[in-house]
């Protein structure tokens, strides 16, 4: 199938949708659809079921999307230099056009070029992100680009040099816990030297390098008292044992791996295609060797309890790497407005009458 996105595509052809045999009774069944952005084609793609029990997939174009958090009637999402709110305006059993969700971008914070990974709200409805650029964590400013919040031990300062591609972060009860970088280096560039066995978790309330001797690793994430990530660089999903230090590999998928979701016992992996300089000499191409596989572009859904990759998905066409994924709960078919059209100038929503007397 064809994504279908209303705006203009300047000429990009359509991604193209191959998924295994049960994956949309899957998502109808438990009446989830599925978000994410892609990374060299700057889409936010929206995955749910019709009325017809086929695919329905809506893409809209933001510049270089990456970082994406989804609350029920909300989505977060990072481009090349805004932070975006997303706001869901329809009510519940309303729909528009045969869709039950209707994002359209409502608050848009300039930030400039901050390489900004992954992006969450804390407990405080704080927009808290990674910025690799700046090698920390920080949170939107009213005023200026941003608000540094915190950086690794091992950073010297916080400058616009990507020292050591910080990029995933883990919240625990609402609160950031652990971050993932590429390396522990404090130079410019230093990390890319450190691709094949650098990477590292760190504890952010310690200051403490919990595990090291990843490759690349991404998309930390505190589930059912566990801490997941993805050791990107040689292409496995799996937990990390805090008591030991040590990752415990439990899946190996075909890709290089960002973006990582859970829902019930089911944790959706995202896979991209390996770029040209940034992903060659990993572990991960001997994987992929000994597998005798090709690498793929798409999203593996892993049954935590056995490793086994129940269902799948593949993007072929234009779209080579994905960023980030989230699980939306209880929507059948969701969408977006854009920029391209003049239909976000047209659809008016209002809050309810509020008098601006008190009546005596």
């Amino acid at each position: 199938m064809e994504l279908k996105d209303n705006s203009n595509n300047s000429g990009k052809s359509n991604p193209q949708i191959i998924a295994s045999r049960t994956f949309i009774n899957w998502l109808e069944s438990e009446k989830i659809s599925l978000a994410f952005t892609t990374y060299q084609t700057s889409r936010l793609l929206l995955l749910g079921v019709n009325s017809q029990s086929n695919f329905s997939g809506f893409e809209r174009l933001f510049d270089r999307a990456m970082g994406l958090y989804a609350t029920p009637e909300r989505l977060y999402m990072s481009s090349k230099y805004q932070v975006w709110q997303l706001d869901n305006v329809l009510q519940k059993e309303q729909f528009y056009n045969g869709y039950d969700k209707l994002y359209i971008p409502r608050i848009g914070y300039i930030t400039g070029d901050l390489d900004v990974h992954d992006l969450v709200v804390d407990n405080n409805d704080r927009i808290i992100f990674v910025s690799s650029l700046l090698n920390c964590l920080a949170t939107v400013s009213h005023k200026n680009s941003c608000t540094p919040l915190w950086k690794p031990p091992f950073i010297s300062e916080v400058i616009n040099e990507d020292r050591c591609h910080l990029n995933g972060l883990a919240m625990v009860e609402g609160k950031p816990t652990y971050v993932t970088a590429v390396s522990s280096t404090d130079v410019i560039d230093g990390w890319r030297d450190k691709r094949r066995d650098g990477g590292c978790v760190i504890d952010i309330a310690s200051n403490e390098i919990i595990l090291s001797g990843l490759s690349m690793p991404h998309s930390p994430r505190f589930y059912q008292g566990k801490l997941w990530l993805l050791n990107s660089g040689r292409g496995f999903f799996g937990v990390v044992d805090l008591d030991k230090g040590k990752f415990e590999q439990i899946t190996f998928c075909p890709g290089y791996l960002r973006g990582l979701a859970f829902w019930k016992n089911w944790a959706i992996v995202g896979l991209s295609k390996p770029r040209d300089m940034t992903f060659l000499g990993l572990e991960l191409d001997e994987n992929l060797l000994a597998k005798n596989i090709e690498p793929r572009c798409g999203l593996m859904v892993i049954d935590i309890n056995t490793g086994c990759i129940v269902e799948w998905l593949r993007l072929e066409g234009v779209i080579t790497e994905l960023y980030d994924v989230q699980v939306l709960p209880g929507i059948q078919r969701p969408m977006a407005l854009g920029f391209q059209t003049d239909e976000i100038s047209r659809l008016l929503t209002l809050d309810p009458m509020e008098f601006l007397l008190e009546k005596e």
